[in-house]
């Protein structure tokens, strides 16, 4: 009897396994009839999420953010820069989104993937448009220097939720963020002050006499979710982006407050009754990131 049982079992495995690769969204639909996923979280429930910020030692500030297999690392490099000339006060930032070959194999090597100039200029916008940084802040000497923070977020595993967790990652690394140490030299320029010269005796006043970091407020945290029927998925598999193809993307920020909805496309309208569900849904997911959010930034200051 053991091993008539086990031979069934194996070939109902397969079977399904069959059925779900021929008839993707007839799988899902029959699950979704059932309120569960395939991987059995409940239709509104998010993927498990971690955070760990300084993931990066030679960054000024990092942050590694994995939701599910989803995982991005975020990177923030700082120099001195002229700021321009109509906004003398301010510093800026540079957003760049990378997609390696590693992280899906709908990436091809030596061909730039489609998706990450859009995710890069989404980064960009939400960043900006959340106010979530102060650009005066970055300013060092009123029309003279400035700092320019390149960000750099690569995806090292794409398994849906692309901008959730880019967005994550990279709130993550400015928090994180640590500015560094600036003097001026002889001919009166900004330089950066290193280690070395910081345990010496500099030969200019440095302009900034410690490291330090950046006052962050109204952060934005993000939430994607598919669109199928009367049906509303959160935080999508790539498995369930390329089934259901509409997609909409909400941003709050840490007030409650909209900051964006993103929709790409896709056969279905976003109906105002859908935007609203995908809205509440986000609310409670801010709470759940932004809980994550400060557990790891404890976990930095116990370490």
């Amino acid at each position: 009897m053991g091993p008539s049982n086990s031979s069934g079992d194996l070939s109902a495995e397969m079977e399904v396994d069959a059925f779900r690769r021929l008839f993707p969204l007839q799988f899902y639909e029959r699950h979704l009839s059932e309120s569960i996923r395939p991987d059995a979280r409940a239709l509104q429930r998010a993927r498990d999420t971690t955070l760990a910020l300084g993931a990066v030692a030679s960054a000024d500030g990092s942050a590694l953010a994995k939701i599910g297999s989803t995982t991005m690392l975020a990177a923030i490099k700082m120099e001195v820069m002229s700021p321009a000339t109509e906004l003398p006060d301010e510093g800026n930032l540079a957003i760049e989104f990378h997609m390696p070959p590693i992280c899906s194999p709908t990436v091809r090597p030596g061909w730039p993937s489609e998706a990450a100039p859009v995710i890069s200029k989404q980064l960009s916008d939400t960043i900006l448009s959340s106010r979530m940084i102060d650009l005066k802040e970055l300013c060092l000497v009123s029309g003279k220097a400035a700092w320019m923070a390149y960000l750099d977020i690569y995806c090292l595993d794409a398994d849906g939720a692309l901008f959730d967790a880019a967005l994550l990652s990279a709130v993550a690394a400015f928090t994180h963020l640590q500015i560094p140490v600036v003097s001026l030299n002889d001919e009166g320029r900004v330089v950066i002050v290193s280690e070395e010269e910081k345990e010496g005796k500099p030969g200019k006043e440095p302009v900034n006499k410690e490291r330090r970091r950046l006052t962050l407020s109204n952060i934005p945290f993000s939430l994607t979710c598919v669109l199928h029927k009367n049906y509303i998925l959160a935080d999508p598999s790539a498995e369930e982006e390329s089934i259901m193809e509409t997609s909409l993307t909400v941003v709050l920020n840490s007030s409650g407050q909209l900051v964006s909805v993103y929709k790409p496309g896709g056969p279905v309208l976003a109906y105002t009754s859908a935007v609203q569900d995908c809205v509440a849904i986000t609310r409670q997911r801010v709470k759940e990131l932004q809980k994550i959010l400060n557990e790891a930034i404890s976990d930095m200051e116990v370490d």
